[in-house]
């Protein structure tokens, strides 16, 4: 299967960054968001992304504008029909995402690989939700889509050999460091990274030490770039919050049970960086 054009369904953080990474590899994409002006949003977002790293010498201004020209941001999911692959970046919803597999596969030649950028959901829910559930599989991006080096590929129990290889090849292609993983909540990366930020919220809540010296123990004592709460901030607290369930679902492990104080603080809309405030202050 050989993909030229991407499809990127989805108007966060997270597809605008799929798509940078997908058009710097030499892909054409296609972005699209439920409304003209948020698609538009998106491809200035790039733009400010890319004119950013001009000024810091990573890329020429004719590398810059040769990117740009491989993007086109659009509202109609209908654009999608001639793509080669389309990874949907929308809100971690099951029913929702099913509904947009539905919606893909309806649209979508028969070739085209559908696949999800979450990072918890089942995936062998939403391959049957389509006509093509071999041709369906979890490419997992990390946040920031452009910098970070891993992506998941994760193998529902339908996916044929040949789809999973050509999402391999996609991201490696990326210039990422694919791993395969079964399709099971929280893959790799999620099932060990959040029980570790839930008991540092238990911590907390335990009054063990303040949030600052947890952080800091944890990057001086493990070397990590980032202590635990500046990273659910970083994360969002709702994202972490529906991480965590989704696990507990799963596995029934207490480790995976959210501490009451993180579903409080989602319970009064104190998200993270995106709200301005988390466990700390961002000031917007």
């Amino acid at each position: 299967m050989s993909i030229n054009r991407v499809g990127i369904v989805g108007s966060g953080i997270m597809g605008s960054g799929i798509a940078e990474a997908a058009a710097a590899a030499g892909h054409e994409v296609v972005l699209r968001s439920r409304s003209q002006s948020t698609a538009d949003a998106m491809l200035a977002g790039l733009e400010k992304s890319l004119a950013r790293q001009v000024e810091k010498g990573r890329r020429t201004a004719e590398e810059r504008d040769e990117l740009l020209r491989r993007v086109t941001a659009v509202s109609d999911l209908r654009e999608l029909a001639q793509v080669d692959l389309v990874i949907e970046s929308v809100v971690e919803d099951l029913t929702v995402k099913k509904h947009l597999f539905t919606e893909l596969d309806r649209i979508c030649g028969e070739a085209t690989i559908l696949a999800t950028n979450t990072s918890t959901l089942p995936v062998v829910e939403l391959a049957m939700e389509t006509g093509r559930p071999d041709k369906v599989c979890g490419i997992h991006f990390f946040n920031p889509a452009p910098a970070m080096s891993l992506v998941e590929v994760v193998r529902p129990l339908t996916a044929s050999d040949a789809t999973i290889s050509a999402a391999l090849a996609f991201a490696t292609a990326c210039g990422k460091e694919p791993v395969e993983v079964k399709d099971q909540a929280g893959f790799v990366v999620n099932a060990l990274l959040f029980p570790y930020l839930n008991n540092a919220v238990r911590l907390l809540e335990q009054g063990v030490a303040t949030k600052e010296g947890i952080d800091a123990a944890m990057k001086g004592g493990c070397g990590f770039p980032m202590g635990p709460f500046a990273l659910l901030d970083l994360v969002g607290l709702d994202t972490s919050l529906a991480i965590l369930d989704a696990l507990y679902e799963e596995f029934r492990d207490p480790n995976y049970a959210a501490v009451p104080l993180l579903r409080r603080m989602v319970a009064a809309e104190i998200l993270g960086r995106k709200s301005g405030q988390g466990f700390y202050d961002y000031g917007h």
